[in-house]
């Protein structure tokens, strides 16, 4: 191959990733693949995602549908060889744009601002033409104090026939486009470092339990590095319904055998150490466990004497103070009375642990009952003193979902340079202006001509401002 077909080939493959058409196509792929990868459950059970994708187009296609978005990758879309081929072009396609026309704005930033010709000054974008009556040197006064309380900062020359006034301001709002295309750039740098260096995974930790493993959403077991140990989990409710309304998890996190990190989170509050994020994500009960908790109880006899207990099944305890002895006969984790006023567990998990406890004098039955967590007013006894249920503690677990994504403060980074452009490219604009002021016999003209590459109404409006300001102090002056 000659080395003018290779220039040419070169040129052909620089013109086609300099094209905006192809950013624009680019652009509306990522995010229409976006979407669908948005609409389906990445990495789920395919039973998950059939279901959503019936309800959308029915049963009888959604099944179809799946098999066919599956085997192009959508169901685990940002991991796919195709989607970070188009992040990858994406981001060359910016880089050579970039390249192709930052030149020309540089080019207009460092040239310096220079007088121009009566001729050119009217073949500017916007021209203002007024009429002074007086000397050169008065309205050249009156020019001086409009230009200061404008807020500009100009250079004067002495010409042949006057002066010729000339400014400019926010030359380097030219390159607010080009921190923007950086910022996105950034931005799919910090989204492929999470693709690739980053997990999403989770786990569910029972109450006293401690793991140093973790389970991705595609079944792959990753190492921690550490273990971490869920002390203790809470649910509030909402009044007396069985909507949560809080779930808590008390985490501890292990390295090397010693506690290195305790924090309590819920929704939107998580715990992250060593880049690992631990997101309070779900709860449950654990079924085979029901029976082997642990009691904790605060016993108050009517004398206002306390004694915190910690008891299990089938455990007895006395009253402090009296003679009164308690024994733990039966636990439910959702108690509820039926229409003839009978006791009845609706479910296994715990949305209202109860548990019976009879009490006794001196070895024989007084009497007994239900006393409930969730109902304050069943914890008094009929002696007066109190047996206050705390918690069931080591019968339930904490759905944590666990995220590694190293690029993201990349993307934070990108974001942050990504709104300082888009506010220098929307809201600032590279404005120049021209005033040659020349004195014709008793009168002076003055020529106002100004160029804006953005916004030009606002500059137009600053300029009839600026003309405005001349004429009312010229007519205050006479």
């Amino acid at each position: 191959m000659s080395e003018e077909k290779k220039k040419n080939l070169i040129d052909k493959i620089w013109d086609f990733f300099a094209s905006v058409k192809l950013a624009i196509i680019l652009f509306a792929l990522i995010a229409t693949t976006s979407i669908v990868g948005t609409v389906l459950e990445q990495r789920a059970d395919p039973t998950r995602n059939i279901q959503i994708l019936n309800r959308l187009f029915g049963e009888s296609l959604g099944s179809s549908i799946f098999s066919i978005l599956d085997k192009l990758g959508f169901t685990d879309m940002y991991h796919s060889w195709w989607f970070i081929s188009l992040l990858v072009l994406f981001a060359i396609n910016l880089i050579i744009c970039s390249l192709e026309r930052l030149p020309r704005a540089l080019n207009i930033i460092k040239e310096p601002l220079s007088p121009l010709t009566e001729e050119r000054i009217k073949r500017l974008q916007i021209v203002r033409t007024i009429s002074l009556k007086g000397n050169l040197e008065t309205s050249r006064e009156l020019i001086n104090n409009a230009l200061k309380t404008s807020g500009f900062n100009w250079n004067e020359v002495k010409e042949e026939k006057g002066y010729q006034y000339y400014s400019q301001k926010g030359k380097y709002s030219r390159l607010g486009v080009y921190f923007t295309h950086l910022s996105i750039l950034i931005i799919l740098i910090g989204v492929i470092l999470g693709i690739s260096l980053g997990f999403t995974g989770f786990i569910n930790l029972p109450e006293g339990a401690a793991t140093s493993v973790i389970i991705t959403n595609n079944e792959k077991e990753i190492p921690l590095g550490f273990s971490i140990r869920c002390d203790n989990f809470d649910v509030e409710f909402y009044g007396r319904s069985d909507m949560p309304k809080e779930y808590r998890s008390w985490l501890t996190i292990f390295k090397n055998g010693k506690a290195v990190k305790r924090k309590a989170i819920v929704v939107n509050d998580p715990l992250t150490y060593e880049g690992i994020t631990f997101y309070q994500a779900s709860f449950g009960t654990l079924p085979n466990n029901l029976n082997n908790g642990i009691f904790i109880f605060r016993v108050i006899s009517k004398d206002g004497i306390k004694s915190d207990l910690k008891l299990r099944l089938g455990d007895s305890f006395q009253i402090p103070s009296s003679t009164l002895e308690g024994k733990i006969i039966d636990f439910s984790p959702a108690l509820r009375i039926d229409q003839q006023g009978r006791p009845f567990t609706y479910t296994n998990q715990m949305y209202n642990p109860a548990v019976y406890i009879n009490f006794y004098e001196s070895g024989k039955l007084k009497f007994g009952g239900w006393i409930l967590r969730r109902y304050p007013e069943t914890w008094l006894l009929p002696e007066g003193h109190r047996v206050e249920f705390h918690d069931y503690w080591g019968v339930e677990y904490t759905g944590l979902q666990v995220r590694k994504d190293p690029g993201v403060w990349v993307v934070y980074l990108g974001c942050i340079i990504m709104s300082i452009g888009l506010f220098i490219a929307f809201f600032i604009s590279h404005r120049r202006i021209w005033i040659k002021v020349s004195e014709d016999k008793n009168n002076t003209t003055v020529i106002i001509g100004g160029t804006t590459n953005k916004n030009k109404t606002a500059f137009e409006e600053k300029i009839d401002k600026l003309v405005s300001k001349i004429v009312q102090k010229r007519e205050g002056g006479r």
